[in-house]
C-alpha cells in the first residue's frame, strides 16, 4: 500500500519552500461577504511564483532530487500551470526539464514553460496517453517523472497553501467553517485538506469542478473513483483530469464532505467579478470556488469561509472576453 502524506509532511514542505515560494495573502471584500452572507478569505494563488499554486508542489518534489540525478533531469506532463512550476522548480535547482503539454494548450503557459528553459513536447489531450509518453521519455533518459497531483511531495507542497490560509485566520481568532478547493487530478485538495483538518477539524471541505468534469463530486457520492466520459471542451482547461488521482483520492475521501459543480457562465461572472471587485487576474479554473459562491452553490450563511483561488494564468485575448 501506498504511504500517503500526513499535516506533518504538509509542515516539512513548509520549511522546504520557504523563502522561494511566495507567501501570498488572504483576500476579502465586503462585495462578496454581502452577496453571501458569510465571511469570506480568498487564498490568491494568482500572486504566487508562476502564477499559481503548482510552484510549491514542484519545487518541494524538485528540491528532493539527488545531485547525482539533476543532469537527467525530470518529465512532467500538464496543461500549463504544472508545466511552469516545474519548469520554474528545475531551473531554480539546475535540474534538466521536458515537460508534455496538450496542443490545446494557452499559448501563454506554453511560452512561459519554454522561456523557464524546458523543452517542450506537444500532445493530442483527446488522443494520447500522456502518462505513456512521459514513462516512454524517462525510460529512454533515466529521468523521474513528475505526475501533477498523484505524488506524496506534490500533494505535500501544494498543502503549504491551506497551510498558511488556516494560519493567517488563526492569527485573526478565526476557524473556517467550510473550505473550497478547486480540483482537477486532486492534488491541491489533499493537500489543503490535510493542512485544514488538523487545526480545523470541524470545517467541512468541498471540492468545486466545472460542468461536465465532475469525477470528484461524482466519485465523493459514489464512493469509489469514476471517469468523466468528456476529456476536452471547457473553459477550465486546467481542470480537465480524467479522473481523481489513486493515491489523492485515498487522502481525500475521507477529509472531504462532497463535490460541488458550476457552469461556465458562472465561472465567467467569477473571473468578471475577481477582476472588477477585487482587481485579481484570475484564470478560469482558478475561478471555480468562487464561482460556486457566487451562485450560491453552497449556503454559507453566518460562516466563515476558505476558498483557493488557484491561479491567474490566462490567455489575454480570453480575458479580454470575459472582463468585457
Amino acid at each position: 500500500m501506498a504511504v500517503l502524506p500526513t499535516a506533518a509532511d504538509v509542515a516539512e514542505a513548509a520549511r522546504v519552500i520557504a523563502g522561494v515560494a511566495r507567501r501570498t495573502p488572504l483576500v476579502t471584500s465586503h462585495e462578496l461577504d454581502a452577496i453571501t452572507g458569510a465571511r469570506v478569505f480568498l487564498k490568491a494563488e494568482p500572486l504566487q511564483r508562476t502564477g499559481s499554486f503548482k510552484f510549491r508542489g514542484a519545487y518541494n518534489r524538485l528540491a528532493r532530487i539527488p545531485e547525482d540525478r539533476k543532469a537527467i533531469g525530470v518529465v512532467a506532463m500538464s496543461s500549463g500551470n504544472h508545466a511552469q512550476g516545474v519548469a520554474t522548480a528545475a531551473q531554480l535547482l539546475g535540474i534538466r526539464a521536458t515537460i508534455l503539454m496538450p496542443k490545446d494548450a494557452p499559448a501563454l503557459k506554453r511560452e512561459r514553460t519554454a522561456a523557464a528553459g524546458a523543452e517542450v513536447v506537444l500532445f493530442d489531450r483527446e488522443k494520447d496517453d500522456r502518462e505513456a509518453m512521459a514513462r516512454d521519455i524517462a525510460a529512454a533518459r533515466g529521468a523521474v517523472v513528475v505526475p501533477p497531483y498523484d505524488d506524496f511531495h506534490i500533494m505535500a507542497g501544494q498543502g503549504t497553501a491551506g497551510r498558511e490560509m488556516m494560519e493567517d485566520l488563526v492569527a485573526q481568532g478565526l476557524t473556517p467553517d467550510s473550505v473550497l478547493v478547486c480540483c482537477s487530478g486532486g492534488g491541491l485538495l489533499a493537500g489543503v485538506a490535510l493542512a485544514v483538518a488538523e487545526k480545523a477539524p470541524g470545517a467541512k471541505i468541498y471540492s468545486v469542478e466545472p460542468e461536465g468534469f465532475e469525477d470528484h463530486a461524482r466519485s465523493f457520492a459514489g464512493g469509489e473513483r469514476v471517469a468523466n466520459t468528456r476529456r476536452a471542451g471547457s473553459i477550465c482547461d486546467g481542470l480537465l483530469a480524467a479522473m481523481p488521482g489513486e493515491l489523492t483520492f485515498a487522502v481525500n475521501k475521507p477529509l472531504v464532505a462532497g463535490g460541488l459543480v458550476v457552469t461556465e457562465d458562472e465561472v465567467k461572472r467569477a473571473v468578471s467579478f475577481a477582476f472588477r471587485e477585487l482587481k485579481l487576474v484570475v484564470e478560469p479554473s482558478g475561478a471555480v470556488p468562487l464561482a460556486a459562491l457566487l451562485a450560491g452553490r453552497l449556503d454559507v450563511k453566518g460562516q466563515v469561509v476558505g476558498a483557493m483561488v488557484s491561479g491567474g494564468n490566462v490567455d489575454p485575448a480570453l480575458f479580454a472576453t470575459l472582463v468585457a
